[in-house]
């Protein structure tokens, strides 16, 4: 950090402290106040109306975001919100939003707003239709090298890290120490929650910048069935574990044909929430590897549904008090695609440099270029130029809903499978999303038209690259 960044955090710091406790005296009246404070921090980085929405929620209490404001005080540990919302405000928020936008500018090409990488290919589930199911313990990136990754990450500006694998907390010790190592920077880890123990809890809550996206899908049935039985149980006593020592922590659910009745219940949301759940992602199941199984992709019926039904779980006044996102029924709200470093790219636990963690092809490779050299690569640059893959922005993904785009870049930059088992050419990948992408191109294009939409250039950066806004 510069001399300024520790400046603006020591301030930003001990205004938490005065806030916080002063919010706890009336939550309504006093979250507003803090909003309007991280309103002139931001410095205009981000739309006003933007702010004056949270402040027209924490006014009326029968708010979700008011529910879920009012549950984060008085659940979570004081001391571990402010390191992470210091890591999250001031590192990425402030200074990291400036810097991504500024580099943008520099470079002519996509800079990342945040990084996933794979500590370890290594797991100990076997959930089916999963590919590092398959990939063993062999392959891992070094300590050092994850360093360099989060060092590189930051000069560009990149404040924001997910690691996922292989299950990523096999190499709980190190990730600690990237997080004790860059207090600046906010760190996400998704799980399958095997390993999350009272001393592991304690650790996190220490480094108050680490948070967890544990991996459920609905009920014991339903998420036993793809990740084997006695996952269920593990799971919600994890999610005991995390909540007893005042952590922020969510959920990451992949929905599938077969699971989407369950994960999208209110029974199941309603369970979350008891169980001190903050956040869910909710991700498309996606045939990747040679052992995907393609039942397993929703159908064009059940996409439709699951778009109405985030809308739902979203309302202000009758939805759920958790914060949802479908990285693929949102992308309306970013215009499209934010892989190939668009905003934000996939490193595997080889150091291949990937435009996407479900896209499991190469053209660089960390051990061998920095990560500015692999954003210009050939690959990299054909998502810089070709983004958005659709004018249609509920048909984002260049392989799921667009696959004659993803045959395209990766022919003609002659990038190379980076599956650690059984390599996969294009053609076998994007042959398996040929079908859903027909029968889903007239649902998603009658379903945008007929709907109002965000401008993306206002709801989330200002980039001056027409093309890619």
């Amino acid at each position: 950090m510069t001399v300024k960044e520790k400046l603006q955090r020591s301030v930003a710091s001990v205004v938490f402290d005065s806030a916080y406790r002063y919010i706890k005296k009336d939550i309504s009246s006093n979250t507003v106040k803090l909003i309007n404070l991280a309103q002139k921090l931001m410095g205009g980085e981000f739309p006003e109306k933007n702010f004056d929405a949270f402040r027209s929620a924490m006014r009326d209490k029968d708010n979700i975001w008011y529910r879920f404001t009012e549950s984060l005080i008085n659940e979570c540990d004081g001391n571990y919100i402010k390191k992470l919302l210091l890591a999250l405000g001031v590192g990425a928020g402030v200074n990291g939003t400036k810097q991504v936008r500024k580099n943008r500018e520099i470079y002519g090409c996509n800079i990342p707003f945040l990084m996933l990488f794979d500590p370890t290919s290594a797991c100990n589930k076997k959930c089916k239709g999963c590919w590092s199911a398959e990939y063993g313990n062999k392959s891992n990136l070094s300590l050092d090298e994850m360093r360099s990754i989060v060092s590189q990450g930051k000069a560009l500006g990149t404040h924001v890290y997910m690691l996922t694998g292989g299950e990523p907390l096999i190499r709980k010790n190190d990730i600690l120490t990237l997080c004790r190592e860059n207090p600046d920077c906010a760190f996400l880890v998704y799980t399958n929650a095997t390993l999350i123990d009272e001393e592991f809890c304690v650790h996190m809550k220490d480094a108050g910048n680490l948070t967890l996206a544990v991996s459920i899908e609905g009920n014991e049935e339903s998420n036993d069935y793809r990740r084997g039985e006695g996952a269920y149980k593990t799971t919600v006593d994890a999610l005991d574990l995390l909540k007893k020592h005042g952590l922020f922590f969510g959920m990451s659910v992949c929905y599938t044909s077969k699971n989407i009745p369950y994960v999208t219940s209110d029974e199941f949301l309603d369970y979350m929430v008891s169980k001190g759940v903050r956040f869910g992602f909710y991700f498309n199941y996606m045939p990747v590897g040679g052992g995907a199984d393609v039942s397993l992709l929703p159908s064009p019926s059940q996409r439709e549904y699951m778009y109405h039904w985030l809308r739902t779980v979203r309302n202000q006044k009758s939805g759920k008090p958790m914060f949802f996102m479908d990285f693929q029924n949102d992308a309306e709200y970013v215009g499209g695609c934010i892989a190939g470093g668009r905003n934000y790219f996939h490193i595997n636990s080889e150091g291949d440099m990937e435009p996407c963690v479900f896209i499991h092809y190469s053209d660089s490779n960390i051990r061998e270029k920095t990560i500015l050299e692999g954003l210009k690569s050939p690959l990299f640059m054909a998502y810089y130029h070709n983004q958005p893959f659709n004018g249609n922005h509920l048909r984002p993904c260049p392989m799921l809903e667009n696959p004659d785009c993803l045959r395209k870049m990766v022919n003609d930059t002659n990038a190379h499978s980076t599956d650690l088992t059984a390599k996969e050419s294009v053609e076998a990948l994007c042959s398996k999303c040929d079908a859903f992408a027909r029968e889903w191109q007239p649902v998603a294009d009658s379903l945008w038209a007929s709907t109002a939409h965000p401008d993306p250039k206002t709801q989330f950066y200002k980039d001056r690259n027409n093309k890619n806004v």
